[in-house]
């Protein structure tokens, strides 16, 4: 978004900013003085005039008193050339001499007459001093304009894409977002309408999942209840057992199922909750039950959390690395503010290309996994549901030469922070 805007404040600031140069440019060179050869012109026909005045007697009209001597000042050859040739071209040649008092200071023509010689000033029709500054503060002027305006109407423009960018970072772990307000330009209104239709429409959807997913877990209890009464009657006691495995595993499915729609339909409950003691208690229970589960040194460390949603979350997580990795190894740390679980294990691993897809619900790497240990697949669905609705994270990666590391993340506690 940041990268849109500028691009658009940039591509205004640069088409302001070439236009006011062009127009600077052309300005400049019609507004240029004129040629010398056209300023000496008027300046010859004035000494012409004079002399001829002189000639009649009318003393009031000429521009001075004579003088004895040429102007002081440094001669200017060229000037002076200049002025000759325009006294020979609008009169009787006279001989002329164009001298300069100063850097900045005016041209004066002096014109040998009888009696002595004849000063006149030649007009300086060259810009006015300093007019580079002027140039330059006028071009900045027109640059702060140009990106402050540029700028506003690049927000402007890009306000419908801001409001979207700033719609995704707000959507929940359900896949919903909360309602945006529906204020500000056309545009504006227009989008946050579009999202809030959106918004309605996946909640609706997940809500509809959700009740579909659930009915059918419990819809399967009353005739998976029928088959097992029927299977205690099977006289032959191997053929019973295997009709009795299958229905618990169904049990197991639907029960798995029916966790994971309360798990994102249901609230929260978060209370500070010590990570340390936790882990402590999911480690001595996997023990019990015969799972070989190993702790290392806990620090003290509080989320804010439901008691027992988290605890389902990482007792999955252990379970997983001890049952198909041969053991687990549980580590915690706090890396700043977020609270770091460490899985380990040194089982198989899972192939690079199914890393992706081991949070998925019912997904199991091999189907020979399948059969040697029991379950729905649901248990790491479950897990990185219950987790992410807590602002945490789930990552899984293999370890060298082989094993698996399952990282856990979450937000520390305030009160612990």
């Amino acid at each position: 978004m940041n990268s849109l805007q500028t691009r658009i404040a940039a591509l205004l600031i640069a088409a302001i900013v070439s236009v006011v140069l062009l127009a600077s440019f052309a300005a400049t060179w019609v507004m240029q003085p004129p040629a010398p050869q056209a300023t000496m012109a008027p300046v010859a026909r004035q000494i012409h005039m004079t002399i001829a005045l002189m000639g009649q007697g009318r003393d009031s009209d000429l521009p001075g008193p004579l003088q004895a001597a040429p102007a002081a000042g440094t001669p200017d050859p060229g000037m002076t050339r200049f002025l000759r040739g325009a006294l020979r071209r609008t009169g009787a040649p006279l001989d002329a001499l164009v001298t300069r008092s100063g850097p900045r200071r005016p041209l004066t023509a002096s014109v040998p007459v009888e009696g002595g010689w004849l000063i006149l000033q030649i007009p300086d029709l060259a810009p006015p001093p300093g007019r580079w500054k002027v140039l330059a503060l006028w071009l900045a002027l027109i640059v702060l304009g140009s990106a402050a305006i540029s700028i506003h109407a690049a927000r402007r423009l890009t306000r419908p894409l801001q409001l979207l960018e700033d719609a995704v970072d707000r959507v929940g772990p359900d896949g919903t977002l909360e309602p945006i307000p529906e204020t500000g330009s056309g545009e504006v209104q227009a989008a946050a309408k579009a999202l809030n239709r959106l918004s309605g429409q996946l909640r609706q959807a997940m809500e509809s999942r959700m009740r579909l997913v659930a009915a059918a877990g419990h819809d399967l209890r009353t005739p998976m209840t029928r088959m097992r009464l029927r299977a205690e009657f099977i006289e032959d006691d191997p053929e019973r057992a295997k009709w009795l495995s299958d229905l618990e595993e169904l049990d197991t499915i639907a029960d798995s199922a029916i966790r994971l729609v309360r798990e994102e339909v249901g609230p929260a409950g978060a209370l500070p909750l010590r990570l340390d003691r936790l882990l402590e208690d999911i480690a001595a229970e996997l023990r019990s039950l015969g799972h070989p589960v190993e702790t290392a040194a806990l620090p003290a460390v509080a989320v804010d959390a439901g008691p027992i949603a988290l605890k389902r979350a990482l007792r999955n997580l252990v379970v997983n690395a001890a049952t198909h990795g041969g053991g687990a190894r549980v580590a915690l740390a706090r890396e700043g503010d977020r609270a770091v679980i460490r899985i380990e294990d040194d089982g198989p691993g899972v192939p690079p290309e199914l890393l992706e897809r081991i949070f998925e619900p019912f997904f199991r790497v091999d189907l020979a996994r399948r059969k040697a240990f029991p379950g729905a697949g649901l248990g790491m669905a479950i897990s990185r549901e219950i987790v992410e609705r807590h602002g945490g994270t789930i990552t899984v990666r293999n370890r060298r030469p082989q094993g698996l590391e399952q990282i856990c993340t979450l937000p520390c506690a305030l009160a612990d922070g």
